[in-house]
């Protein structure tokens, strides 16, 4: 089994040393070279993010540079999302998110972690889980999202929030750890 295929099976593999993954994050890093550095809003930074994000962007995606991303075709927008300035995307593992998702400033989701022994960590050992958010969440400023994190349609993350844990639809999330603090009425 390749390093890849253990990365998309969520098992531990060596993401720091193999050449295939050394050379598929070059490519995302120089697509979001090309997307960071074009105008804002012109062909070609929408074909930099369409080639980084390897689809056809969805209706209404707006992506405000810079962005980050290690993969970027393991990350997916739905409709009329919004990205703000500064947002990472540690996509090892996949990161779905749904339609009308507000993502504010120098938010991060990470789908990646490294093993506690530093022994095992400095082999280049890393595991990815995927990241899922539903449709109509809004993410503050300066939040994060831990790997296998799936968080239900409709919630509010405080800005500062560590997502941790799954959250359920339609609750508002804040805190390190993120906590629920309250159901939203939709």
């Amino acid at each position: 089994m390749t390093e890849k295929e253990k990365m998309e099976r969520g098992e531990w593999h060596d993401a720091n040393f193999d050449e295939e993954l050394l050379a598929q994050r070059a490519k995302a890093e120089a697509l979001c070279y090309d997307f960071n550095m074009a105008k804002p809003g012109s062909d070609a930074q929408l074909d930099a993010l369409k080639s980084l994000l390897d689809t056809d962007l969805p209706q209404g995606l707006t992506v405000l540079s810079p962005a980050y991303f290690d993969y970027g075709s393991k990350t997916s927008f739905g409709e009329g999302c919004f990205v703000n300035h500064g947002c990472y995307f540690m996509d090892g593992g996949s990161i779905t998110f749904g339609g009308n998702v507000f993502i504010g400033p120098f938010c991060g989701f990470y789908t990646a972690s490294h093993p506690l022994k530093a022994k095992d960590r400095n082999l280049g050992l890393e595991r990815a889980l995927p990241i899922v958010v539903g449709d109509n969440c809004w993410f503050g400023a300066n939040v994060s999202v831990l790997q296998g994190v799936t968080i239900g349609s409709g919630c509010v993350i405080a800005a500062g929030s560590v997502v941790t844990e799954d959250l359920p639809d339609n609750v508002m999330a804040a805190g390190v750890p993120a906590v629920v603090k309250k159901a939203i009425e939709q």
